[in-house]
């Protein structure tokens, strides 16, 4: 068998999220239906993690088996592309990986971002790609509490309740806060996220920012590990998988 990984760029509001279901359709099973019809065999990928309906990804990193080397990869990628593209999904690169990698279980770091519009009016061309918020953000009080969330902790706070890790302990290696005129982007680096981590996480930040909650709340309902006192989840479509690092 041949191994291969391929970077994915997808726009997810029509989808269902990354995983296959049954009430829709995802990005998996999207791709597997293109590569086993241009393979003719039948291909499952997996990827290296999921992404909630609506979120999207810049660079999302999944792999697959043949039973037969690619003899022109370049070929397989345009070909891809041709019928993936339609449905605003693209294959940046397809890259041979020895029989130990695994796009999930070999992954070291993951970064996502979470895009915000911070001004009155809503942008039209970024419309489901990111959160408009009408409330101004406080900045400064926005790092402080993003400070608090970095190291490793437990976030039973910002676990959804039908995640199925085995332990809530995360470690956030990074929290980066950028500003440019009304975006502001907030960049998690974590090896893992827990279910819907980074959506509540983002939630909680932005009633601190807007300062519905203070510094010390802030801090008392992370520590308190109650799903229940959590800000409601920032929606999906500001998010964004960015990438994989191996």
């Amino acid at each position: 068998m041949h191994k291969y990984q391929i970077l994915i760029e997808y726009v997810g509001t029509s989808f269902v999220g990354w995983q296959i279901q049954k009430n829709g359709t995802s990005i998996q099973q999207t791709i597997q239906q293109v590569l086993s019809k241009l393979l003719s065999q039948k291909v499952i990928i997996y990827g290296s993690g999921r992404t909630d309906a609506g979120v999207h990804a810049i660079e999302q990193s999944a792999h697959f088996e043949v039973s037969k080397k690619i003899q022109d990869s370049t070929k397989l990628l345009k070909s891809l592309n041709f019928f993936l593209n339609k449905k605003n999904i693209s294959i940046i690169k397809i890259i041979k990986r020895n029989k130990k990698f695994h796009a999930r279980y070999s992954a070291k770091e993951r970064s996502y971002i979470y895009l915000i519009r911070n001004n009155q009016s809503p942008s039209m061309i970024n419309k489901n790609r990111e959160w408009h918020i009408i409330k101004k953000i406080d900045l400064i009080t926005l790092e402080k509490g993003a400070k608090k969330l970095m190291g490793t902790h437990d976030f039973s706070t910002f676990r959804a309740a039908n995640c199925n890790a085995k332990s809530p302990i995360r470690t956030i290696n990074k929290i980066q806060i950028f500003k440019s005129k009304d975006q502001i982007k907030i960049r998690f680096k974590s090896q893992s996220f827990l279910k819907s981590q980074v959506r509540s996480m983002v939630g909680s930040l932005k009633y601190l920012g807007e300062n519905k909650w203070d510094l010390k709340k802030f801090n008392s309902i992370f520590k308190s590990r109650d799903r229940k006192r959590c800000a409601p989840l920032a929606p999906a479509h500001g998010l964004y998988l960015e990438k994989v690092t191996y």
